[in-house]
Parts: C-alpha cells; structure tokens; sequence
C-alpha cells in the first residue's frame, strides 16, 4: 500500500498533470497552439541574443519536454530571446510541425529508438543540436504487489488483469513498440487489448487500481516522476521487444544552428545525469506544478547553479 506522503503526491501530480493535459485537448485539428505574442512565424530576429523570437515545441503532458522547455525559456530568455511555446497533441504532428519549420525546437525527443520512424520520414529537414539525457528508456510496468516480474509472466494471465494493457497516446512510439513488438514476441495478442488514451487517463487508471489493490499493467518509460509518484515495478523484457536505452535529444528545424549559432552550442552544451534529471522534473512537476513552472525554473537553477553552460545575458 501507498503510504499516505505517497498517496498525497501522487494526487497532487496526477491533478496537475490531467489539468494540464485538459488544456491541450483544446488544440483542435491542427494540434497546434501558440502561446505569446501573435506572430506566427518560427524563428523571427536575429541569432546575436538581440530581441529574436524563438518557438518551442513539445507535447504538454510528457513532461520530459515541458521541463526542459520552461528551462529553455528561462535561459535563452535571459540571453535575450522572445520564447514562445506551441503546445501539440501528437507525436507524428509534432515531427511534421518541425520538419516544416513550424516551429524552432523540440527540447526532448526520443530519436534514437522510440521516435525512429518520424526520424526516418522527417529527418532530413531536423537538425539534430545534441543530447542532453542518456539513460532513457521505454518500460512496461505493474505495482509492486502484483506477483510478476517479466513481461513473458503475462502469458496465460489475461484474465486477472482484464485482458487489457493501459496505453497512453495511440500516436506515442511507445504504444507502436507495445503493439507491433512487446505483443506479438510475447504471444500477447488474442488475449489482450493494447488501450490507448492518454497519459493522463493511463496514470487516471493505474492511481484507483494501486489505491484498490487491483492487478494492472501499464505503458510507462524512464525518466517519468510517476515511476517513484506510484508503487510501481518494470517488468523484465528479456526479449528486448521494447528497444535498447536512448538518449534524450535538444531537435531543430533545418537552418537553425546558422541562424542562432549562440542557442545552438549552449543547447549543445547542456548534459544532465539521472540525479540532475528527476530533480528537474520532480521540481516542475510536483513541487511546483501547472501555473507555477517558471517558479520551479528558478528555484532548481538555484539548487544547481553550475550544471548548465553559462550564458552571456542579453
């Protein structure tokens, strides 16, 4: 059981997280919405720290990219930059929006493994400034007193866990390497269904299975402060259905390193270890939550003074 420090965290985060994710339900078809000023264009002004205006995008409810985008903010800003942010719903039209120029920066992908497709579509038109996270990984997982620990432990188990595995996003390159290699290696199809929602549904539903004591098994990856927010265990994928760990990687649209050659190698120059990382997300996330991450922003650059390059403030 959850003791009740945990329980509360976990509430605490899980509301934000879904009041977060309720606001980028409102994208509508295009899966795009800016925030700041009314100009559309990506990549306005200048690349000398003088006034130019540069585009993040990222899907709110992974937060890997909302913490490294409001840490973004927070420096290039105090290099002198305009900082905007276009908040997208999927993972193909994030790829697609930057391969078009819709925007500067994706500020945490998965290149490597998870997002490898859009990278083999896409590629060509993104520029790639560097990674800043190398222990990255994509995990199946279920709470610590269910009695399981491989992946292959769900055969002929279907029936105690609903013949359901919660999923999170359909267009996540998580949810394509649960169904198209995690079920067929594992002989999982016919028995259970793959659902797919959201990640704000998938953490909806694995907090009333843990406070229920219920069996449940669900899509989840590291870095991700629910792994420690919830009682939960990775199972063991001995066939190596779901990838080999990856790094996280700083994305550009063509043309951006020689447009802003001074955001581009401090970007570049950005590296952070497991400690640094979840105390990042932590501090977002769950210290400080939706309506306060510029706050957080501050208060973990306070914390950690000399992880990131120096900048020259504009």
């Amino acid at each position: 059981m959850q003791n009740r420090r945990t329980t509360s965290l976990t509430r605490r985060a899980l509301s934000r997280r879904s009041a977060l994710l309720g606001g980028a339900g409102l994208l509508g078809a295009a899966g795009l919405a800016a925030c700041g000023s009314d100009d559309s264009g990506s990549g306005s002004g200048s690349g000398d720290g003088g006034g130019g205006t540069i585009t993040l995008g990222f899907i709110p409810s992974w937060t890997d990219g909302l913490s490294t985008a409001y840490l973004l903010q927070n420096r290039l800003e105090a290099m002198g930059y305009t900082v905007e942010f276009n908040e997208i719903s999927d993972a193909a039209l994030l790829y697609t929006g930057l391969a078009n120029g819709d925007f500067d920066i994706y500020p945490s992908a998965w290149p490597e493994v998870t997002h490898a497709q859009y990278m083999e579509q896409y590629g060509d038109s993104i520029e790639d400034l560097d990674a800043y996270y190398d222990n990255a990984k994509l995990t199946m997982a279920v709470p610590e007193y269910v009695d399981i620990s491989s992946i292959e432990d769900l055969q002929g188990q279907a029936d105690r866990f609903g013949g359901r595995i919660v999923g999170i996003e359909p267009g996540a390159g998580l949810t394509a390497a649960v169904q198209d290699n995690v079920m067929p290696e594992y002989e999982l199809e016919g028995d259970y269904e793959l659902v797919t929602s959201s990640t704000a549904a998938m953490l909806t539903e694995l907090e009333s299975a843990v406070d229920a004591e219920e069996d449940i098994v669900v899509t989840l990856w590291r870095p991700f402060w629910a792994n420690s927010a919830f009682p939960v265990k990775d199972l063991e994928d001995p066939k190596g259905a779901l990838g080999e760990t990856e790094a996280l990687h700083f994305l550009a649209r063509e043309g951006f390193g020689e447009e802003f050659p001074d955001v581009a190698e401090f970007i570049g120059g950005i590296k952070l270890d497991d400690e640094q990382y979840g105390s990042l997300e932590d501090t977002v996330v769950n210290e400080y939550g939706e309506g306060q991450y510029p706050e957080a922003i501050d208060a973990w650059l306070e914390e950690n003074p000399d992880v990131l390059p120096a900048v020259e403030e504009g």
